[in-house]
Protein backbone atom coordinates (compact mmCIF):
# COMPACT_ATOMS: atom_id res chain seq x y z
CA UNK A 1 0.00 0.00 0.00
CA UNK A 2 1.08 3.50 -0.60
CA UNK A 3 2.45 6.09 1.76
CA UNK A 4 1.72 9.25 0.84
CA UNK A 5 -0.36 10.43 -1.99
CA UNK A 6 -0.52 13.69 -3.25
CA UNK A 7 -3.62 14.97 -3.94
CA UNK A 8 -4.14 17.19 -6.33
CA UNK A 9 -7.75 18.76 -6.03
CA UNK A 10 -9.43 20.93 -3.97
CA UNK A 11 -12.66 21.48 -2.03
CA UNK A 12 -15.11 18.63 -0.79
CA UNK A 13 -13.22 16.21 -2.99
CA UNK A 14 -9.90 16.97 -1.18
CA UNK A 15 -11.05 16.07 2.39
CA UNK A 16 -13.32 12.87 1.35
CA UNK A 17 -9.48 11.47 -0.35
CA UNK A 18 -8.02 12.97 3.08
CA UNK A 19 -9.93 10.78 5.11
CA UNK A 20 -10.25 8.01 3.25
CA UNK A 21 -6.09 7.88 3.09
CA UNK A 22 -6.53 8.54 7.16
CA UNK A 23 -8.35 5.78 7.80
CA UNK A 24 -5.99 3.48 5.72
CA UNK A 25 -2.96 4.71 7.46
CA UNK A 26 -1.62 7.01 4.38
CA UNK A 27 0.18 10.79 4.18
CA UNK A 28 -1.18 13.07 1.93
CA UNK A 29 0.30 15.86 0.19
CA UNK A 30 -2.09 18.75 -0.62
CA UNK A 31 -1.79 20.87 -4.11
CA UNK A 32 -3.07 23.75 -3.45
CA UNK A 33 -3.39 27.13 -5.36
CA UNK A 34 -1.99 30.23 -3.63
CA UNK A 35 -6.26 31.53 -3.28
CA UNK A 36 -6.49 27.54 -1.16
CA UNK A 37 -3.93 28.17 1.02
CA UNK A 38 -6.24 28.30 4.20
CA UNK A 39 -9.25 25.76 3.22
CA UNK A 40 -9.84 22.91 5.11
CA UNK A 41 -8.51 20.18 3.30
CA UNK A 42 -5.15 22.45 4.06
CA UNK A 43 -6.25 22.47 7.58
CA UNK A 44 -6.21 18.41 7.56
CA UNK A 45 -3.71 16.92 4.93
CA UNK A 46 -0.43 16.09 6.37
CA UNK A 47 1.45 18.21 4.09
CA UNK A 48 0.72 21.58 1.79
CA UNK A 49 2.18 22.43 -1.19
CA UNK A 50 1.59 25.55 -3.46
CA UNK A 51 1.66 24.70 -7.05
CA UNK A 52 0.64 28.08 -8.17
CA UNK A 53 -1.47 31.48 -8.71
CA UNK A 54 -5.47 31.39 -8.23
CA UNK A 55 -6.58 30.57 -11.84
CA UNK A 56 -6.72 26.82 -11.90
CA UNK A 57 -4.70 26.40 -15.87
CA UNK A 58 -2.12 27.89 -13.90
CA UNK A 59 -2.10 25.48 -10.41
CA UNK A 60 -4.73 22.47 -10.76
CA UNK A 61 -4.37 22.40 -14.10
CA UNK A 62 -0.02 22.94 -14.32
CA UNK A 63 0.64 19.24 -14.80
CA UNK A 64 4.33 19.90 -14.24
CA UNK A 65 4.32 21.35 -11.23
CA UNK A 66 1.78 19.05 -9.70
CA UNK A 67 4.54 16.05 -10.65
CA UNK A 68 7.20 18.03 -9.25
CA UNK A 69 5.52 18.83 -6.17
CA UNK A 70 4.87 14.69 -5.78
CA UNK A 71 8.14 13.66 -6.66
CA UNK A 72 9.71 16.05 -4.50
CA UNK A 73 7.27 15.55 -1.16
CA UNK A 74 8.12 11.87 -1.74
CA UNK A 75 4.53 10.49 -2.73
CA UNK A 76 4.40 7.29 -4.79
CA UNK A 77 0.92 8.13 -6.36
CA UNK A 78 -0.99 11.26 -7.40
CA UNK A 79 -5.46 10.89 -6.83
CA UNK A 80 -7.07 13.79 -9.39
CA UNK A 81 -10.04 13.19 -7.48
CA UNK A 82 -13.00 14.46 -10.24
CA UNK A 83 -12.53 17.90 -12.79
CA UNK A 84 -9.65 19.33 -13.67
CA UNK A 85 -6.76 16.79 -14.62
CA UNK A 86 -8.85 13.13 -13.47
CA UNK A 87 -9.60 12.86 -16.97
CA UNK A 88 -6.61 13.55 -18.98
CA UNK A 89 -4.35 11.12 -20.61
CA UNK A 90 -1.95 12.92 -21.44
CA UNK A 91 -1.26 13.87 -17.33
CA UNK A 92 -1.61 10.63 -16.51
CA UNK A 93 1.02 9.37 -19.11
CA UNK A 94 3.12 12.13 -17.51
CA UNK A 95 2.91 10.36 -14.34
CA UNK A 96 3.80 7.12 -15.32
CA UNK A 97 6.26 8.11 -16.97
CA UNK A 98 7.58 10.02 -13.87
CA UNK A 99 7.66 6.58 -11.91
CA UNK A 100 4.24 7.85 -9.61
CA UNK A 101 1.01 5.84 -9.80
CA UNK A 102 -1.57 7.98 -11.16
CA UNK A 103 -5.04 6.87 -8.85
CA UNK A 104 -7.28 6.17 -11.94
CA UNK A 105 -6.98 3.88 -15.09
CA UNK A 106 -4.08 3.85 -16.96
CA UNK A 107 -3.59 6.72 -19.28
CA UNK A 108 -4.14 4.21 -22.88
CA UNK A 109 -7.73 2.87 -20.85
CA UNK A 110 -8.84 6.88 -20.38
CA UNK A 111 -7.79 7.20 -24.52
CA UNK A 112 -9.87 4.28 -25.45
CA UNK A 113 -12.94 4.78 -22.64
CA UNK A 114 -12.35 8.16 -21.13
CA UNK A 115 -12.69 9.89 -24.79
CA UNK A 116 -15.98 9.88 -25.58
CA UNK A 117 -16.24 9.81 -29.21
CA UNK A 118 -13.53 7.36 -28.82
CA UNK A 119 -15.71 4.72 -26.12
CA UNK A 120 -18.95 5.56 -29.00
CA UNK A 121 -16.75 3.49 -31.22
CA UNK A 122 -15.61 0.67 -28.82
CA UNK A 123 -19.19 0.10 -27.59
CA UNK A 124 -20.83 0.28 -31.22
CA UNK A 125 -18.26 -2.98 -32.09
CA UNK A 126 -18.99 -4.34 -28.36
CA UNK A 127 -23.02 -4.60 -29.19
CA UNK A 128 -23.83 -1.91 -26.70
CA UNK A 129 -26.32 0.18 -28.00
CA UNK A 130 -25.01 4.08 -28.44
CA UNK A 131 -27.08 7.05 -29.24
CA UNK A 132 -27.04 8.09 -33.49
CA UNK A 133 -24.28 10.64 -34.11
CA UNK A 134 -20.64 11.06 -35.53
CA UNK A 135 -18.41 8.42 -36.20
CA UNK A 136 -15.64 10.64 -34.81
CA UNK A 137 -13.97 13.90 -34.23
CA UNK A 138 -15.80 16.74 -35.61
CA UNK A 139 -13.43 18.95 -38.03
CA UNK A 140 -15.10 22.14 -38.29
CA UNK A 141 -19.12 23.34 -37.78
CA UNK A 142 -19.74 22.38 -41.52
CA UNK A 143 -18.93 18.87 -40.86
CA UNK A 144 -21.35 19.17 -37.39
CA UNK A 145 -24.16 20.64 -39.75
CA UNK A 146 -24.11 17.93 -42.54
CA UNK A 147 -24.12 14.72 -39.92
CA UNK A 148 -27.04 16.78 -38.04
CA UNK A 149 -28.74 16.90 -41.51
CA UNK A 150 -28.75 13.12 -41.67
CA UNK A 151 -29.71 12.32 -38.63
CA UNK A 152 -32.24 15.17 -37.17
CA UNK A 153 -32.04 17.55 -35.11
CA UNK A 154 -32.00 18.68 -32.40
CA UNK A 155 -28.15 17.58 -31.63
CA UNK A 156 -25.91 17.65 -29.32
CA UNK A 157 -22.52 18.64 -29.62
CA UNK A 158 -20.18 17.56 -27.02
CA UNK A 159 -16.88 17.49 -25.49
CA UNK A 160 -14.68 14.20 -26.04
CA UNK A 161 -12.59 15.30 -22.69
CA UNK A 162 -13.78 15.47 -19.34
CA UNK A 163 -17.24 15.73 -17.98
CA UNK A 164 -19.73 17.30 -14.97
CA UNK A 165 -21.57 19.02 -18.20
CA UNK A 166 -19.46 21.42 -19.56
CA UNK A 167 -18.20 21.74 -22.99
CA UNK A 168 -22.29 20.53 -24.25
CA UNK A 169 -24.08 23.08 -26.52
CA UNK A 170 -27.71 22.07 -28.11
CA UNK A 171 -28.46 23.15 -31.73
CA UNK A 172 -31.72 23.19 -32.49
CA UNK A 173 -31.51 23.84 -35.95
CA UNK A 174 -29.02 24.42 -38.81
CA UNK A 175 -28.60 28.17 -37.71
CA UNK A 176 -27.44 27.36 -34.31
CA UNK A 177 -24.44 24.62 -35.16
CA UNK A 178 -21.93 27.53 -35.65
CA UNK A 179 -22.47 28.86 -32.14
CA UNK A 180 -23.25 25.54 -30.20
CA UNK A 181 -20.12 24.25 -31.93
CA UNK A 182 -18.06 27.41 -30.82
CA UNK A 183 -19.16 28.14 -27.60
CA UNK A 184 -18.96 23.56 -26.83
CA UNK A 185 -14.96 24.22 -27.99
CA UNK A 186 -14.23 27.40 -25.86
CA UNK A 187 -16.09 26.00 -22.88
CA UNK A 188 -14.02 22.45 -23.21
CA UNK A 189 -10.64 23.80 -23.81
CA UNK A 190 -11.14 26.40 -20.34
CA UNK A 191 -12.16 22.90 -18.56
CA UNK A 192 -10.03 20.63 -19.81
CA UNK A 193 -7.29 21.85 -22.16
CA UNK A 194 -8.82 19.76 -25.20
CA UNK A 195 -11.10 21.47 -27.57
CA UNK A 196 -12.40 17.68 -29.59
CA UNK A 197 -15.91 18.16 -29.94
CA UNK A 198 -18.39 15.29 -31.12
CA UNK A 199 -22.18 15.00 -32.04
CA UNK A 200 -24.94 12.76 -31.24
CA UNK A 201 -28.77 12.96 -31.70
CA UNK A 202 -30.71 14.55 -28.77
CA UNK A 203 -33.15 12.03 -26.68
CA UNK A 204 -35.70 13.78 -25.74
CA UNK A 205 -37.26 13.95 -21.85
CA UNK A 206 -34.75 11.29 -21.17
CA UNK A 207 -33.55 9.87 -18.16
CA UNK A 208 -30.24 10.03 -16.99
CA UNK A 209 -28.81 6.52 -15.72
CA UNK A 210 -25.86 5.30 -14.91
CA UNK A 211 -24.01 2.20 -13.55
CA UNK A 212 -21.19 2.03 -11.12
CA UNK A 213 -18.03 0.12 -11.90
CA UNK A 214 -14.98 -1.00 -10.14
CA UNK A 215 -12.07 -3.35 -12.16
CA UNK A 216 -8.62 -4.36 -10.96
CA UNK A 217 -5.46 -5.42 -12.48
CA UNK A 218 -6.54 -9.54 -12.31
CA UNK A 219 -9.35 -8.72 -14.71
CA UNK A 220 -12.37 -8.73 -12.40
CA UNK A 221 -14.90 -6.62 -13.03
CA UNK A 222 -17.55 -5.44 -10.93
CA UNK A 223 -21.15 -3.11 -10.86
CA UNK A 224 -22.36 -1.79 -8.06
CA UNK A 225 -25.81 -1.02 -9.25
CA UNK A 226 -27.33 2.32 -10.89
CA UNK A 227 -28.21 5.69 -9.84
CA UNK A 228 -30.49 8.08 -11.26
CA UNK A 229 -29.07 11.67 -12.38
CA UNK A 230 -31.67 12.88 -14.42
CA UNK A 231 -32.49 15.91 -12.23
CA UNK A 232 -29.92 18.63 -13.52
CA UNK A 233 -29.44 22.20 -14.71
CA UNK A 234 -27.88 23.62 -17.34
CA UNK A 235 -26.50 19.77 -18.03
CA UNK A 236 -25.11 19.54 -14.45
CA UNK A 237 -26.77 17.35 -12.30
CA UNK A 238 -28.28 18.82 -9.18
CA UNK A 239 -29.77 15.74 -7.73
CA UNK A 240 -28.82 12.09 -7.85
CA UNK A 241 -30.28 8.96 -6.33
CA UNK A 242 -29.97 4.99 -6.05
CA UNK A 243 -31.11 2.69 -6.69
CA UNK A 244 -33.05 3.97 -10.29
CA UNK A 245 -36.75 3.56 -9.90
CA UNK A 246 -37.79 4.55 -13.00
CA UNK A 247 -36.15 1.19 -14.23
CA UNK A 248 -38.13 -2.28 -14.64
CA UNK A 249 -36.56 -5.28 -13.37
CA UNK A 250 -35.67 -6.49 -16.77
CA UNK A 251 -34.29 -2.89 -17.60
CA UNK A 252 -32.41 -3.30 -14.98
CA UNK A 253 -30.25 -5.85 -15.43
CA UNK A 254 -30.20 -5.25 -18.94
CA UNK A 255 -28.66 -2.01 -18.94
CA UNK A 256 -26.39 -3.74 -15.55
CA UNK A 257 -25.43 -6.10 -18.39
CA UNK A 258 -24.45 -3.82 -20.91
CA UNK A 259 -22.22 -1.76 -18.45
CA UNK A 260 -20.13 -4.99 -17.50
CA UNK A 261 -20.11 -5.34 -21.18
CA UNK A 262 -19.15 -1.82 -21.80
CA UNK A 263 -16.17 -1.97 -19.20
CA UNK A 264 -15.13 -5.40 -20.04
CA UNK A 265 -14.74 -4.04 -23.69
CA UNK A 266 -11.98 -1.92 -22.32
CA UNK A 267 -10.82 -3.93 -19.91
CA UNK A 268 -11.52 -1.74 -17.09
CA UNK A 269 -9.53 -0.96 -13.92
CA UNK A 270 -10.22 1.40 -11.32
CA UNK A 271 -13.07 3.35 -9.94
CA UNK A 272 -15.83 4.81 -12.85
CA UNK A 273 -19.55 4.90 -14.85
CA UNK A 274 -20.73 3.81 -17.64
CA UNK A 275 -23.89 6.13 -18.59
CA UNK A 276 -26.90 5.87 -20.73
CA UNK A 277 -29.66 7.68 -21.31
CA UNK A 278 -33.25 5.88 -21.17
CA UNK A 279 -35.37 7.61 -23.37
CA UNK A 280 -39.51 7.61 -22.89
CA UNK A 281 -39.99 4.12 -24.44
CA UNK A 282 -38.10 2.61 -22.52
CA UNK A 283 -34.92 2.09 -24.91
CA UNK A 284 -31.18 2.85 -23.59
CA UNK A 285 -28.47 3.60 -25.26
CA UNK A 286 -24.54 4.18 -23.75
CA UNK A 287 -23.18 7.67 -23.71
CA UNK A 288 -20.28 7.64 -22.32
CA UNK A 289 -17.90 5.98 -19.26
CA UNK A 290 -16.20 8.36 -16.86
CA UNK A 291 -13.00 7.15 -15.75
CA UNK A 292 -12.63 8.61 -12.14
CA UNK A 293 -14.29 8.40 -9.12
CA UNK A 294 -17.56 10.75 -9.39
CA UNK A 295 -19.44 13.30 -7.20
CA UNK A 296 -21.99 11.23 -6.58
CA UNK A 297 -20.26 8.01 -5.81
CA UNK A 298 -21.43 8.75 -2.38
CA UNK A 299 -25.37 7.54 -2.87
CA UNK A 300 -23.75 4.27 -4.02
CA UNK A 301 -21.52 3.79 -1.35
CA UNK A 302 -24.61 4.53 1.01
CA UNK A 303 -27.03 1.59 -0.46
CA UNK A 304 -24.34 -0.65 -0.56
CA UNK A 305 -21.77 0.31 2.19
CA UNK A 306 -18.83 -0.42 0.27
CA UNK A 307 -16.00 2.55 0.41
CA UNK A 308 -15.65 3.03 -3.44
CA UNK A 309 -12.49 5.62 -2.54
CA UNK A 310 -10.95 2.65 -0.58
CA UNK A 311 -11.29 0.13 -3.39
CA UNK A 312 -10.25 2.69 -5.97
CA UNK A 313 -6.69 2.96 -3.67
CA UNK A 314 -6.61 -0.14 -3.20
CA UNK A 315 -6.76 -0.84 -7.05
CA UNK A 316 -3.99 1.48 -8.20
CA UNK A 317 -1.92 0.00 -5.57
CA UNK A 318 -1.97 -3.43 -7.65
CA UNK A 319 -4.95 -5.19 -4.55
CA UNK A 320 -7.80 -7.04 -5.91
CA UNK A 321 -11.65 -5.68 -5.42
CA UNK A 322 -11.79 -6.94 -1.99
CA UNK A 323 -15.10 -8.78 -2.47
CA UNK A 324 -17.24 -10.42 -5.07
CA UNK A 325 -19.96 -9.81 -7.08
CA UNK A 326 -22.27 -11.77 -5.28
CA UNK A 327 -21.41 -9.88 -1.92
CA UNK A 328 -22.92 -6.53 -3.41
CA UNK A 329 -26.58 -5.94 -2.36
CA UNK A 330 -28.35 -2.93 -2.45
CA UNK A 331 -30.64 -1.86 0.21
CA UNK A 332 -32.35 1.18 1.12
CA UNK A 333 -32.40 4.02 -1.38
CA UNK A 334 -30.25 6.75 -0.99
CA UNK A 335 -30.71 10.49 -2.47
CA UNK A 336 -27.69 13.23 -2.81
CA UNK A 337 -28.20 17.30 -3.33
CA UNK A 338 -25.54 19.21 -4.47
CA UNK A 339 -25.18 22.37 -2.26
CA UNK A 340 -23.78 25.11 -4.57
CA UNK A 341 -22.92 29.10 -4.11
CA UNK A 342 -25.50 30.00 -7.08
CA UNK A 343 -28.82 31.96 -7.15
CA UNK A 344 -31.57 30.04 -9.08
CA UNK A 345 -33.43 33.40 -9.43
CA UNK A 346 -30.53 34.56 -11.18
CA UNK A 347 -30.15 31.99 -13.76
CA UNK A 348 -28.33 30.02 -11.37
CA UNK A 349 -25.62 32.72 -11.24
CA UNK A 350 -22.18 31.63 -8.75
CA UNK A 351 -22.15 33.62 -5.83
CA UNK A 352 -18.98 33.33 -4.16
CA UNK A 353 -18.22 35.51 -0.43
CA UNK A 354 -17.57 34.81 2.84
CA UNK A 355 -19.30 32.22 4.67
CA UNK A 356 -20.26 34.31 7.72
CA UNK A 357 -21.83 31.57 9.54
CA UNK A 358 -22.53 27.32 8.48
CA UNK A 359 -24.17 24.54 10.46
CA UNK A 360 -24.15 21.43 8.62
CA UNK A 361 -27.25 18.81 9.31
CA UNK A 362 -26.52 15.23 11.17
CA UNK A 363 -28.61 12.17 12.09
CA UNK A 364 -29.20 8.70 11.50
CA UNK A 365 -28.18 8.21 7.85
CA UNK A 366 -27.35 11.60 7.35
CA UNK A 367 -24.15 12.26 5.41
CA UNK A 368 -22.52 15.74 4.44
CA UNK A 369 -19.46 16.66 2.04
CA UNK A 370 -18.12 19.86 2.29
CA UNK A 371 -15.21 21.89 2.94
CA UNK A 372 -17.03 25.00 4.17
CA UNK A 373 -17.35 26.54 8.03
CA UNK A 374 -18.11 29.26 9.48
CA UNK A 375 -15.62 32.44 8.10
CA UNK A 376 -14.49 29.90 5.23
CA UNK A 377 -14.77 31.81 1.60
CA UNK A 378 -16.38 30.56 -1.10
CA UNK A 379 -13.73 31.03 -4.53
CA UNK A 380 -14.75 32.69 -7.62
CA UNK A 381 -11.79 30.73 -9.69
CA UNK A 382 -14.03 27.33 -8.90
CA UNK A 383 -16.99 25.66 -9.62
CA UNK A 384 -19.68 26.58 -7.51
CA UNK A 385 -20.56 23.26 -5.56
CA UNK A 386 -19.46 23.81 -1.86
CA UNK A 387 -20.98 20.65 -0.58
CA UNK A 388 -22.91 17.65 -0.89
CA UNK A 389 -25.65 16.10 1.58
CA UNK A 390 -26.67 12.51 1.37
CA UNK A 391 -29.79 10.67 3.22
CA UNK A 392 -30.38 6.92 3.10
CA UNK A 393 -33.93 5.70 3.96
CA UNK A 394 -35.63 2.37 3.93
CA UNK A 395 -37.29 3.68 0.60
CA UNK A 396 -37.11 6.12 -1.68
CA UNK A 397 -40.39 7.94 -0.04
CA UNK A 398 -38.89 7.90 3.39
CA UNK A 399 -34.87 9.15 1.90
CA UNK A 400 -36.85 12.41 0.87
CA UNK A 401 -38.67 13.09 4.06
CA UNK A 402 -35.25 12.69 5.60
CA UNK A 403 -33.89 15.24 2.77
CA UNK A 404 -36.47 17.52 3.90
CA UNK A 405 -35.50 17.39 7.23
CA UNK A 406 -31.26 18.03 6.66
CA UNK A 407 -32.12 20.70 3.92
CA UNK A 408 -34.22 22.42 6.49
CA UNK A 409 -31.69 22.15 9.26
CA UNK A 410 -28.60 23.30 6.91
CA UNK A 411 -27.80 26.99 7.75
CA UNK A 412 -24.86 28.65 5.40
CA UNK A 413 -25.20 32.46 6.13
CA UNK A 414 -23.37 35.01 4.02
CA UNK A 415 -23.44 33.39 0.89
CA UNK A 416 -26.55 32.61 -1.72
CA UNK A 417 -26.82 28.75 -2.06
CA UNK A 418 -29.33 27.05 -3.64
CA UNK A 419 -30.43 24.93 -0.45
CA UNK A 420 -34.30 26.41 -0.46
CA UNK A 421 -34.68 25.44 -4.22
CA UNK A 422 -33.33 21.97 -3.41
CA UNK A 423 -35.84 21.63 -0.57
CA UNK A 424 -38.77 22.78 -2.57
CA UNK A 425 -37.79 19.89 -5.27
CA UNK A 426 -38.21 17.55 -2.58
CA UNK A 427 -41.88 18.69 -2.20
CA UNK A 428 -42.36 18.61 -6.21
CA UNK A 429 -45.16 16.52 -6.65
CA UNK A 430 -44.03 15.21 -10.04
CA UNK A 431 -40.41 14.54 -8.31
CA UNK A 432 -42.26 12.43 -5.19
CA UNK A 433 -43.34 10.77 -7.89
CA UNK A 434 -40.77 10.04 -9.81
CA UNK A 435 -42.17 12.05 -12.67
CA UNK A 436 -39.06 13.58 -14.23
CA UNK A 437 -36.42 13.55 -16.66
CA UNK A 438 -33.49 15.95 -17.54
CA UNK A 439 -35.66 18.43 -19.00
CA UNK A 440 -37.81 19.22 -15.49
CA UNK A 441 -35.49 21.92 -14.29
CA UNK A 442 -35.78 23.74 -17.41
CA UNK A 443 -39.11 23.60 -17.58
CA UNK A 444 -40.41 24.03 -13.93
CA UNK A 445 -37.89 26.42 -12.16
CA UNK A 446 -39.48 29.32 -12.63
CA UNK A 447 -42.60 27.77 -10.98
CA UNK A 448 -40.57 26.91 -8.03
CA UNK A 449 -39.15 30.03 -7.54
CA UNK A 450 -42.77 31.64 -7.75
CA UNK A 451 -43.53 29.14 -4.66
CA UNK A 452 -39.56 30.18 -3.07
CA UNK A 453 -41.02 33.78 -3.35
CA UNK A 454 -44.27 33.58 -2.13
CA UNK A 455 -42.99 31.81 0.97
CA UNK A 456 -40.68 34.33 2.01
CA UNK A 457 -43.08 36.45 1.73
CA UNK A 458 -45.50 34.94 3.94
CA UNK A 459 -42.49 33.93 6.55
CA UNK A 460 -41.70 37.94 6.81
CA UNK A 461 -45.28 38.84 7.49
Amino acid sequence: MFKKILIANRGEIAMRIIRCCQEMGIDTVLAVSEEDRDTLPAQFATEVVCVGPARAKDSYLNQNALITCALGTGCEAIHPGYGFLSENADFAEKVEKSGLTFIGPSSEMIRLAGDKESARSLMKKSGVPVVPGSDGILKDPEEAREIAEKIGYPVLIKASAGGGGRGMRIAQNEEEIENAFQEAQAEALAAFGNGDLYLEKLILKPHHIEVQILGDHDGHIIQLGERDCSMQRRNQKLIEEAPAVVLSPKTRLDIQRAALKAAKAVRYESAGTVEFVLDPSGKFYFIEMNTRIQVEHTVTEMVTGIDLMREQIRIAAGLPISFKQSEVHVNGHAIECRINAENPANNFAPCPGKVSFAHLPAGMNVRVESAIYSGSRVSPYYDSMIGKVIVKGGGRLDAIRKMRVALEEMTIDGVTTNTDFLYLIMHERDYVRGDFDTSYLKDHTDKILKWDSESKKRRRA
